[in-house]
């Protein structure tokens, strides 16, 4: 018995002693808080940061005064999108029209982090080196650098973001950031490739928002979306060690049939890579909750709504609503002697950006200019669609190719395309002639009290006006951008912008309103905590780049 109660207390003992070794970490690791994470569990919040919509999760509506979208995404009414110039703010205690680049974002560079730890997470699971984490990260780095390297210029870049965990990190000459996107974009292509043909389903069950986990629609993405960066090195595509018109060919020339095809691309807007609202979560910007606080704060500006009225353009009454000050009275407006119609396109009238805003305010509440279409964007909670990279841009795109002699098309068939696939977006289905617009009056202060005008139109006789149809040379390419910022209303991200520097079309309004000078920067400037963590890179990177100072004026290899 003794012998046994002996036997006893050494066994305890020896738990103890084995106890008592454990390291302090084990000691201290929290069950609830773990190291690691599937991968796939990442997948939703790196793909929600990429839309843009975060700060918009309430129906505050406060997004639509974010200054450049969240964590670098874009959403529908950001501010971004007054700096493309399809609205104004005309209310100056929140925003104004004021181009304020000073501060430029780096934020992206916190998702892209992310990234790095998924894919980490996919190999710790078991994961092939190629794997549909890795292919995925792959396009979210191209998407992020893309973005902030034509914002700014040169900026910090390393394979993995090693160059970024230190605080002081060297910037990457831009044209090399370039030139590692599109070399990214083609191993991506070619890891969604390989991972088509083994039928890998691994995405299926995650948080993938955008396209459910089906690889073939990634695939087709980075295609397109490397047209959109080849496209944007259009000033540098006599480069030789770029050789952007050859790449161009490359994918166009492989992309059919899309099945089997070494570059497959969009081939209808069910391919878009958009964002689609909820109405219980992740609200679109405008909604029934906040229309009585902000419906009245943003008209429309000119330089998106009279590109539209020139040309005749029945989209103006899906996206705007009139000048009530212009339309009689007769068809509900204000105007007592006049004899506009509500559909008539002399009664719709935006707003210079460049406006004095203290003018602007003044003028905005006596009705001489038009609103957002308040029927379209504050009747429901899911809005539209946030396109981020989509077909209509991807035919605009191929035409301007083609009107370029990079690639053997008929540049005419994009670019009919294109806006044929814009109009049937907006509900204009070009094989009809008969519509109703729908508009809240003046007199109408509540959601859903609205009125509706039946209106004609021959898509027809409007593509065959002069102002339309496409002409060969540099009047129809100016025709392509022109129309491929009218596609790009609200969604795109800085895409009209981009197009905008890049080719000067549309003009963009100057003058007080936009700051600067009066004049529409060029560039953001770098983030203002650079100049004091990071100076001696900074200051680097701006010898490099030719600019005396952080100029906002600056112009950048891209635009060289």
């Amino acid at each position: 018995m003794k012998n046994i109660k002996n036997g006893i207390i050494a066994a305890v003992g020896s738990i103890l002693i084995l106890s008592c070794n454990k390291t302090i970490d084990k000691l201290q690791a929290d069950p609830n808080n773990p190291t690691s994470v599937l991968p796939n569990l990442v997948v939703g919040s790196i793909l929600t940061d990429m839309s843009g919509t975060v700060s918009n999760a309430s129906a505050s509506g406060a997004g639509a005064g974010s200054p450049v979208g969240t964590l670098g995404g874009v959403a529908s009414w950001d501010a971004v999108h007054r700096w493309n110039q399809y609205y104004c703010s005309n209310y100056n205690y929140y925003n104004t029209n004021t181009y304020f680049w000073q501060n430029g974002p780096f934020d992206g560079y916190l998702v892209l982090k992310n990234v790095v730890q998924m894919e980490k997470e996919a190999l710790n699971s078991g994961y092939a080196a190629v794997n549909p984490f890795e292919a995925m990260g792959r396009f979210i780095r191209a998407y992020y650098y893309y973005n902030m390297t034509s914002m700014m210029g040169d900026i910090p870049q390393g394979t993995d973001l090693q160059a970024f965990d230190s605080p002081t990190p060297a910037y990457t000459p831009q044209k090399q950031v370039f030139k590692y996107i599109l070399n990214t974009l083609d191993t991506a292509n070619t890891d969604f490739a390989a991972l088509i043909a083994a039928k890998d389903k691994s995405l299926s069950i995650t948080q993938d928002i955008y396209f459910g986990g089906d690889l073939t629609k990634w695939q087709k993405l980075v295609n397109s979306f490397k047209l959109r960066v080849l496209i944007s090195l259009s000033l540098q595509a006599s480069d030789a060690d770029l050789n952007i018109a050859q790449q161009f060919a490359t994918i166009y020339n492989n992309s059919t049939p899309a099945a089997t095809a070494k570059y497959p691309l969009f081939q209808s807007q069910a391919d878009d890579f958009k964002f689609v609202y909820q109405p219980t979560y992740n609200l679109y910007y405008f909604s029934p909750a906040n229309y009585g606080s902000i419906s009245g704060r943003y008209n429309m500006a000119q330089t998106y709504v009279q590109a539209l009225t020139t040309l005749k353009d029945p989209r103006v009454f899906v996206t705007s609503e009139p000048a009530w000050a212009l339309v009689s009275k007769a068809d509900g407006g204000l105007e007592t002697s006049g004899s506009n119609s509500a559909t008539d396109f002399n009664a719709f009238v935006g707003s210079s950006t460049g406006e004095d805003i203290t003018k602007l305010v003044t003028e905005a509440s006596t009705g001489v200019y038009s609103f957002i279409n308040r029927k379209r964007y504050f009747d429901t909670y899911v809005g539209e669609p946030d396109v981020l990279a989509g077909y209509k841009e991807m035919c605009f795109n191929i035409a301007e190719a083609a009107n370029r002699g990079w690639i053997t098309a008929d540049a005419e068939t994009w670019y009919k395309n294109g806006i044929t696939e814009s109009f049937k977006f907006y509900g204009l289905d070009p094989s009809q002639t008969s519509f109703t617009a729908t508009f809240q009056q003046p007199t109408q202060t509540s959601v859903g009290a609205y009125t509706t005008y039946p209106f004609t139109f021959d898509f027809t006789a409007y593509y065959n006006d002069a102002a339309v149809k496409y002409t060969a040379g540099a009047t129809g390419l100016n025709q392509i951008i022109l129309q491929k910022y009218l596609a790009m209303f609200q969604n795109s991200g800085w895409e009209a912008y981009f197009n905008y520097r890049r080719t000067g079309v549309p003009a963009f309004q100057t003058g007080t309103g936009v700051g600067n000078n009066g004049m529409i920067p060029k560039r953001w400037a770098y983030p203002v905590n650079e100049q004091s963590v990071n100076s001696a890179n900074w200051k680097a990177a701006l010898a490099n780049q030719q600019f005396s100072t952080d100029d906002l004026n600056g112009t950048m290899w891209l635009l060289k």
